[in-house]
């Protein structure tokens, strides 16, 4: 079995382990156990704050004492004896902590899997900027898999997703113990000081201000990935708000609408070893600010009637977005850094884009939301005649089904959100971003340095 197809296998189950819960949990939330909204966010800030700290530290134990892939198949494992608990967990509270645990297994290996993956393409003398993107792409082709599976069967409000990701989980982990060697290349002790001695060299990144920088607008476009990944799903079923698009394809199909976005992440991930060999990282970056932009703004104007091409093509330019920042950056910091603190680079990548960037991005936007961008109905008839609706309506009904209604006061206000400017504020936040980073970032581009990543 050659190496480029054993670690397609690696990839493809690395993100199947993830979709096969992370888009249908809220389903089982609501749906099965009919635990209340108002914690269900805390679901989604567990991956942010065990990639504040899981992927750099699991990086220095990499680099300094455990074989990349050794550390790598026992994090999954534990990752999948603990999803194997959470269908026994019988409360909101506890779900949280189980899920962070498992979180805390699973994220680093998000960047420990791109150090095993460059480190065996580089013993067998492979491209990195060639050979890894399809390599890759099946990742993302694992996702939607992983996605369908739980769908189609039946099983995206039972604890049968977590079960198929756990055994995918353990599967993964036994398998990566056949893995090419990535054996640590900092664990000699002569003349080394005490950052070299504890692991934390790839702090040092931070004193280099062109890294420092990157690392920095890495965060910005991490909290701006957070934003699309919380709000999209939720964006579309909303328009069964308005009666004229109640019925509509966008509103029944709203999850499978989204999947495009995955789907075109495998288009765009082929393209990247040619953007970054003739653009360079530079460009290939404002690439990806430019198409949050778009992605943003045709959600702002799109709608499932004779908007619906925007909401398509921002779908499409997703791929863009996504995996020119997320991808090309993981590449550039393989280039930009020694071999010895690959594992740890990599971890801090994770931690400033999935860590600190997702928690900037859940905090805040849930803030600015509520805050300035949410109608808030306490009077029953005001709500309907607003949206022109009755009690006979079904998302009335069931949206009422846990607010007690007294003398025509709601106890609990009915919030709707306008979209519109919530969009068009997360398209100005990426212009700014793209802008500041056009700016500030120097880098010339040489082709010759893109070559050289794969010795």
């Amino acid at each position: 079995m050659n190496v480029k197809f054993r670690l397609t296998i690696m990839n493809f189950f690395q993100f199947f382990v993830w979709g096969a819960w992370l888009i249908t949990v809220a389903n089982y939330w609501f749906g099965t156990k009919n635990w209340d909204g108002a914690q269900f966010g805390a679901i989604f800030s567990t991956m942010g704050i065990a990639s504040i700290f899981m992927p750099t530290l699991c990086g220095i134990v990499a680099d300094r004492w455990i074989n990349a892939e050794k550390l790598y198949g026992a994090l999954h494992i534990l990752g999948g004896l603990t999803l194997l608990y959470v269908p026994q967990v019988s409360n909101p509270s506890d779900f949280f902590w189980v899920i962070l645990v498992a979180m805390i297994f699973y994220m680093p290996t998000i960047a420990l899997s791109n150090s095993v993956a460059y480190n065996a393409l580089k013993k067998g003398g492979l491209d990195v900027v060639k050979d890894f993107p399809p390599i890759r792409v099946w990742g993302t082709i694992g996702f939607i898999v992983a996605m369908w599976i739980t769908n189609l069967t039946g099983n995206k409000a039972s604890e049968n997703q977590f079960y198929i990701a756990a055994i995918a989980a353990i599967f993964l982990g036994l398998y990566s113990f056949t893995l090419p060697k990535c054996e640590p290349e900092g664990n000699t002790t002569e003349n080394k000081s005490f950052m070299e001695l504890m692991g934390l060299s790839s702090f040092k990144l931070f004193a280099d201000y062109k890294l420092a920088l990157f690392f920095v607008f890495s965060m910005f476009l991490g909290a701006a990935l957070q934003l699309t990944n919380a709000y999209g799903d939720v964006f579309l079923d909303d328009f069964k708000h308005d009666p004229t698009y109640a019925n509509s394809l966008v509103v029944k199909y709203s999850t499978l609408i989204m999947s495009i976005s995955q789907i075109s992440e495998t288009l765009f991930i082929l393209a990247i070893p040619f953007f970054l060999r003739r653009f360079g990282i530079k460009q290939v970056m404002l690439f990806s600010m430019i198409a949050w932009v778009l992605r943003f703004g045709l959600f702002a104007y799109g709608n499932p009637g004779e908007g619906l091409w925007m909401i398509i093509l921002s779908c499409v330019v997703y791929g863009m977005a996504f995996d020119f920042f997320n991808i090309s950056g993981s590449l550039f910091v393989e280039t930009s850094t020694d071999s010895k603190i690959r594992s740890s680079a990599q971890g801090l990548f994770m931690m400033m884009t999935n860590g600190f960037g997702a928690v900037l991005g859940s905090v805040t936007s849930g803030f600015v939301i509520d805050k300035f961008f949410t109608d808030k109905y306490y009077n029953l008839n005001e709500f309907l005649t607003k949206f022109n609706l009755t009690t006979d309506n079904e998302w009335v009904k069931s949206l009422l089904k846990d607010k007690v209604v007294t003398d025509n006061v709601l106890n609990k206000p009915i919030g709707i959100i306008q979209w519109e400017p919530v969009w068009l504020t997360f398209a100005i936040y990426a212009a700014i971003i793209a802008i500041a980073f056009a700016i500030l970032f120097k880098h010339k581009h040489n082709p010759k340095d893109v070559s050289n990543i794969s010795h």
